[in-house]
C-alpha cells in the first residue's frame, strides 16, 4: 500500500478515484488506506508547492546552521521543541556534522529573518552559535523543479 503514499507524495491533489487507477486498487482500498495512514500520523498534512517567485509577494528564506548544547535527560528534543515553535521556522532538522539543527525561518525581508535570529534565536539558552544562509534562488523543491526551460520542438530543415 506503499505506493499509494508515493503517488500522493508526488501529487495529492488527485481524486481517490484517479489513485485507485495507478495503484491498482479499489476506492474502497484507497480511502481505507488514506484514513488509516492519517489515523497513524503517517500522512501528517497536505501541502501546496508554490513558486513564489512568480507572484508580487516579496519573501525571503534562510537556513541556519545552529550549534546547541543538549540538555541533560531530553538531548536535543527540547531545544528543537523551543524552536520549532516560533511561527517563523517552516522546517527544523536534527543534523550530522559539524552542527546540530538546521532551521529554514521566512520572512518578508532579510532584515526581518535578521531580528528573528538575533532577538529569538540566538538568545535560547542552549543556542552556542548561529550561521546564517540566505536562499538567492530555488532551482528544485520537493522534487520540483521551478524553471524549465523550454524545448523547441520544431522539426530541423536541411537545405
Amino acid at each position: 500500500m506503499e505506493e499509494i503514499l508515493e503517488i500522493l507524495e508526488k501529487n495529492s491533489k488527485l481524486s481517490e478515484e484517479e489513485i485507485a487507477v495507478m495503484a491498482g486498487k479499489t476506492v474502497g482500498e484507497v480511502k481505507a488506506a488514506i484514513k488509516e495512514y492519517e489515523d497513524s500520523n503517517v500522512i501528517v498534512g497536505y501541502t501546496t508547492l508554490i513558486n513564489w517567485e512568480n507572484t508580487s509577494r516579496e519573501t525571503v528564506t534562510a537556513l541556519i546552521e545552529v550549534k546547541v548544547t543538549p540538555q541533560r535527560g531530553e538531548g536535543f528534543d527540547k531545544v528543537a521543541e523551543r524552536i520549532y515553535r516560533f511561527p517563523e521556522v517552516k522546517a527544523c532538522y536534527l543534523m550530522s556534522g559539524g552542527f546540530d539543527l538546521t532551521v529554514i525561518v521566512e520572512g518578508k525581508t532579510m532584515k526581518e529573518v535578521a531580528l528573528f535570529v538575533a532577538e529569538k534565536l540566538a538568545v535560547q539558552e542552549s543556542v552556542l552559535s548561529c550561521a546564517t544562509h540566505f536562499v538567492l534562488k530555488k532551482y528544485k523543491d520537493k522534487g520540483t523543479i521551478f524553471e524549465e526551460k523550454p524545448t523547441d520542438d520544431r522539426e530541423a530543415i536541411f537545405i
